[in-house]
């Protein structure tokens, strides 16, 4: 009834989006955890998303420190 087996044209495809899962993962994770943001890193670690909610993340937290980013004004 069921395949013993993957069919091999699947094998690499599940290979490369399990590496870019990986990728996206660790960065967001170490980004989380730096940040001491708890909430962000138990989502990224429990749920698996292709990469999908590690980069949105990464987004949101790149927007913000743009946004704090002080501006360096001089007077004279």
């Amino acid at each position: 009834m069921y395949p013993q087996s993957l069919p091999p044209f699947l094998i690499p495809f599940i290979a490369i989006i399990t590496i870019w899962e990986v990728i996206w993962k660790l960065f967001a994770l170490w980004k989380s955890a730096r940040n001491g943001q708890k909430v962000w890193f138990a989502s990224i670690l429990l749920l698996n998303t292709i990469g999908i909610l590690p980069i949105i993340y990464l987004v949101i937290m790149k927007r913000r420190e743009k946004a704090e980013a002080p501006t360096a004004e001089f007077e004279i």
